[in-house]
């Protein structure tokens, strides 16, 4: 009995003796690994974060791909530690990571797809997009989905292959944007009065930008009515609100000058029998 205990207590120091060091030697790289990783992860987002161009979104992106790397690194350099032939390690690992790869088409066409989104940033988080026959503002970005919100609050998750494969409609990309407004009135009318009338309201509102100019002309006769084409720029933020108070006072202030504003109307006659 104490012969085999013995034996035992031999095997166990010679082990140690023989692989103590690199053990070691392996928990402080794995140490000194991890603690890089976190360090470049923070440091590569401070960095991006000095520039007004690069988004949370991506600074999330490049700085967890840079502690990735680190880690990989850091795995690698423990199994050499060790004596493992990684070059082996890494022909096996890249053989199962072709087979997973093509099980996994679909997963990883998102993959891809969010990777080039990061890369080119058609839109960022806040931004109102139309993208995939969705629309709403970006919530959020991540590898294999796109969370968008309708102005209900409504959820939207998009695959992101589908976001890169279609066009994106990007309304808050330019600080600026132009609103459009048609009015229409009466052919007996007195259309230099209407178009002063129009000009006078575009003034008094401070959210209408004078460059470029506004502009209000005569775009159509129709069939009942002589239309005016308004085009007023003004910043992407007041559009709506722009948009709902300007018609709400071109109708009110038509009504004020006594210039009507025509609608369809149809005269039937009835023969005689």
């Amino acid at each position: 009995m104490e012969s085999e205990i013995k034996a035992v207590v031999d095997e166990v120091i010679s082990l140690v003796t023989l692989y103590g060091l690199d053990v070691i030697g392996a928990i402080v790289i794995l140490i000194v690994g991890l603690f890089l990783a976190g360090r470049a992860d923070k440091l590569v987002r401070r960095m991006l974060s000095r520039s007004p161009r690069i988004d949370d979104m991506l600074r999330s992106f490049f700085g967890s791909l840079a502690r990735y790397i680190i880690i990989a690194m850091t795995v690698i350099a423990v199994l050499n530690q060790f004596g493992v032939q990684t070059a082996s390690l890494i022909a096996v690992v890249g053989a199962a990571g072709l087979a997973i790869g093509l099980a996994l088409q679909g997963t990883l066409s998102n993959v891809a797809a969010g990777v080039m989104l990061l890369i080119f940033r058609p839109f960022k988080a806040g931004d109102y997009v139309e993208v995939g026959g969705r629309s709403g503002t970006i919530k959020a970005l991540g590898l294999f989905v796109t969370e968008m919100a309708t102005p209900d609050n409504v959820q939207i998750i998009i695959p992101n292959s589908q976001v890169w494969g279609s066009a994106v409609v990007n309304y808050s990309y330019h600080k600026t944007r132009r609103l459009d407004l048609a009015l229409g009135i009466a052919y007996e009318a007195d259309i230099g009065k209407a178009k002063a009338a129009v000009e006078d309201l575009i003034v008094a509102d401070a959210r209408c930008h004078n460059d470029p100019a506004p502009l209000v002309a005569v775009g159509n006769l129709g069939d009942s009515s002589v239309d005016f084409v308004i085009r007023i720029w003004c910043d992407a933020g007041d559009y709506w609100p722009l948009k709902w108070d300007m018609t709400r006072a071109l109708k009110e202030r038509m009504d004020k000058e006594g210039i009507s504003i025509p609608y369809p109307q149809r005269t039937i006659h009835q023969a005689a029998e």
